[in-house]
């Protein structure tokens, strides 16, 4: 039945995300790097397309919002939500701009961006990660199989054992949601 093979097809992604322990440690780390940024009154920014940009604002929210518990808001923003910001920039230079304009404007170094794409070619993307790098930013890469073009800009780069854009993006919001589980709980359960 085509239902239960998708869902397996899920089950598997995330079994091999599972058992590889680079992947497991690079998302420790990027763990330990927000909550360093946020103790640090840093900002944790997110950026993407389609599928991806949905991503971006959903992981956002978690931070910005509450995740588990009622606690103080974390310092979080998905770049693309300006629409006017957006298709202005796009008009007057172009897409390909759109991220990397707004971070030349909003970021410092120690802040964090994550770049999502399933492919890690995403020009946008691209070229938002590599004007972070410029300003001193952490960048962190959450993507498929080969990291694409992103791997090179990366600091840590979570590569989903898969080539199918779906089963990436599932496990991109199982990875976001650990880390902000355990950003939440290092930050707001200490001494408890």
């Amino acid at each position: 039945m085509k239902i239960k093979n998708i869902i397996q097809e899920s089950i598997s992604v995330k079994q091999k995300v599972l058992e590889n322990e680079t992947i497991i440690n690079t998302i420790q780390q990027v763990t330990d790097e927000i909550v360093a940024c946020f103790e640090k009154d840093g900002q944790l920014l997110f950026c993407g397309n389609g599928g991806s940009a949905a991503d971006a604002q959903h992981l956002a929210a978690e931070f910005s919002g509450r995740f588990y518990f009622d606690r103080d808001p974390l310092n979080s923003e998905a770049l693309h939500v300006n629409t006017s910001y957006l298709t202005a920039v796009g008009n007057d230079y172009s897409y390909q701009e759109v991220y990397a304009r707004i971070i030349k404007a909003k970021g410092r170094t120690g802040d964090i961006l994550v770049g999502i794409s399933t492919s890690g070619n995403s020009g946008n993307v691209v070229k938002a990660l590599a004007q972070a790098k410029k300003q001193g930013m952490i960048t962190v890469g959450l993507t498929g199989e080969t990291g694409g073009e992103m791997k090179a800009l990366c600091d840590f780069i979570i590569p989903i054992p898969s080539t199918d854009t779906p089963r990436i993006q599932e496990c991109h919001i199982t990875v976001g949601h650990i880390i902000c589980e355990l950003v939440e709980e290092a930050l707001f359960t200490k001494g408890k």
